[in-house]
């Protein structure tokens, strides 16, 4: 299973003064909840695969690509001017270097790469079956 996201912002991580939220009306918390809300879910349901796919033995076979650490104009999902694709392509290529987690060193790059080697290997293994 690869699971491809859309990216999130540490943006709910960002602590806010008490005179700051104070001044805050309902709109403004409605915003803040549902910030928290998403980014709790895409962990959850992230930590939640990855476990199901280890408990099977089959963590290889399970993939989470996404950028968590979106700034400025790369997080807003309707700027699709040249110079935000540009930022965005930037994002993904740096993306390609990182390590997949803490637990597994391998850059998302060769992580890709043993994916699509895998799924070529299962490809041609079921093709060679059918013609038999």
């Amino acid at each position: 299973l690869l699971s491809l996201g859309t990216g999130t912002t540490s943006e709910f991580d960002k602590t806010h003064a008490a005179e700051e939220t104070a001044k805050w009306g309902a709109l403004q918390w409605m915003l803040v909840i549902q910030q928290m809300t998403e980014a709790a879910s895409s962990y959850m349901t992230d930590y939640y695969l990855s476990t199901v796919f280890q408990d099977l033995h089959s963590q290889n076979n399970y993939l989470r690509v996404q950028e968590n650490a979106l700034t400025g104009t790369t997080t807003k999902a309707d700027d699709a001017s040249e110079a935000n694709m540009e930022l965005l392509a930037q994002v993904g290529e740096n993306l390609l270097k990182k390590p997949v987690s803490k637990d597994n060193p391998e850059t998302y790059e060769e992580a890709l790469k043993r994916f699509a080697k895998l799924l070529s290997d299962r490809k041609k293994l079921r093709a060679n079956k059918a013609s038999y």
